[in-house]
């Protein structure tokens, strides 16, 4: 996926300012595709070029004229020829199951405090996301189109935390029952 076409994604739903798609971002889509407020604005002047988005000059009280960006007919073609284009799955990529495999080559007990520090991260990402689930989706049942897609993205999100947390928990816990068994035989 090309950051263009989270960005057409996003707009799609609501048309938004540089500033605006970049908290969106930081709230919704980042937790699934992550820019920087640089690439983000690189990239709305790309896709301007491209008349896949238009931008309206917005006039502010005290504050220069804002862009304000929507989506246009070919940028929403664009975007409906990605959305029907096959997806390769996401390689898995992850330099700590990497450090984890490796951990008895360095330094465990620095590999350990990190990974608590990671459960955490999760657990509380996990939290944020049951917070948004329940505030926003409280009847899951009743949702169609869009909303049943948001909403089906965030359960992804909630058991993709729930994966870390378990995997993260079953290593530490498998660690300190082998370092307790290793103390009691070699006192």
């Amino acid at each position: 996926m090309a950051l263009e076409h989270a960005i057409l994604v996003s707009l799609s739903e609501r048309a938004a300012s540089g500033s605006e798609l970049t908290r969106r971002f930081d709230a919704s889509i980042g937790f699934f595709w992550t820019a920087t407020h640089q690439q983000i604005y690189r990239v709305l002047g790309r896709m301007e070029s491209d008349a896949w988005i238009t931008a309206e000059a917005v006039p502010q009280v005290d504050r220069p004229t804002k862009k304000v960006y929507s989506v246009t007919d070919a940028g929403l073609a664009e975007l409906r020829r990605w959305i029907a284009e096959p997806t390769v799955p996401d390689p898995v990529r992850s330099s700590l199951g990497v450090k984890m495999r490796a951990a008895s080559l360095g330094d465990r007990a620095g590999l350990v405090d990190d990974l608590r520090r990671q459960l955490d991260e999760h657990t509380k990402r996990l939290s944020l996301y049951e917070f948004m689930q329940n505030r926003d989706f409280p009847d899951p049942g009743a949702l169609s189109g869009a909303a049943l897609d948001i909403y089906l993205v965030l359960r992804g999100g909630l058991l993709m935390e729930e994966f870390w947390i378990r995997w993260l928990s079953e290593y530490l816990d498998a660690h300190t029952a082998a370092s307790a068994q290793e103390q009691l035989e070699n006192p």
